[in-house]
């Protein structure tokens, strides 16, 4: 977030992860403002089910801003029923474009359950590689604990909670509070 506009906001990680035809995006409750929790219960993990199928987002950033991107990403999959890069690409290109959007101050993590997309203001939309995205403060803590564990016996669910868990040990603006929602498989 930008900290001339926003000083001292800091909070949320959130991560997916892929793996056995599962995807899990998992995102902590904390909210900060300085050195002050502000909020240890904030959701910030969601489930859409546009035109009957079903999508999880994470977001981290500005609340109100990730939700009127995910109000315009639930429009992008109502016009392209089944089609999510068609859906994330079309958004990042309107947020990007148009002169109220391109302020927003959020990214968001996407899955259909097949896909996976992060997607940001720069109008990004990414695939991540070795099956894990990450954002938020503590997104670069997760995706090192993540990506460590994929070589292991841990489930999509496991290696995401343990991820978060170590994420919440390191990242002052993150919590042990986790929203987890599963999709696929």
């Amino acid at each position: 977030m930008a900290e001339d506009k926003f000083p001292g906001w800091h909070g949320t990680t959130i991560i997916g992860v892929r793996k056995g035809g599962r995807v899990v995006v998992a995102g902590d409750g904390q909210v900060s403002l300085g050195n002050t929790v502000i909020k240890g219960t904030a959701r910030k993990v969601r489930r859409l089910t546009p035109g009957g199928r079903d999508v999880v987002v994470g977001f981290a950033g500005s609340t109100a801003d990730a939700f009127t991107l995910v109000e315009r990403l639930e429009k992008k999959l109502e016009a392209a029923p089944g089609q999510l890069a068609r859906a994330c690409v079309e958004l990042a290109k309107d947020w990007r474009m148009d002169k109220y959007l391109r302020n927003l101050e959020a990214m968001l993590i996407v899955t259909d359950g097949k896909d996976l997309f992060v997607l940001t203001g720069a109008g990004d939309v990414l695939e991540p590689e070795h099956d894990i995205a990450a954002i938020g403060s503590g997104g670069n803590y997760a995706l090192a604990a993540a990506r460590a564990l994929m070589d292991t016996d841990l489930d999509a669910e496991a290696i995401a909670r343990k991820a978060m868990a170590i994420a919440a040990e390191i990242c002052v603006f993150t919590n042990g509070n986790v929203t987890v929602e599963t999709i696929g498989g």
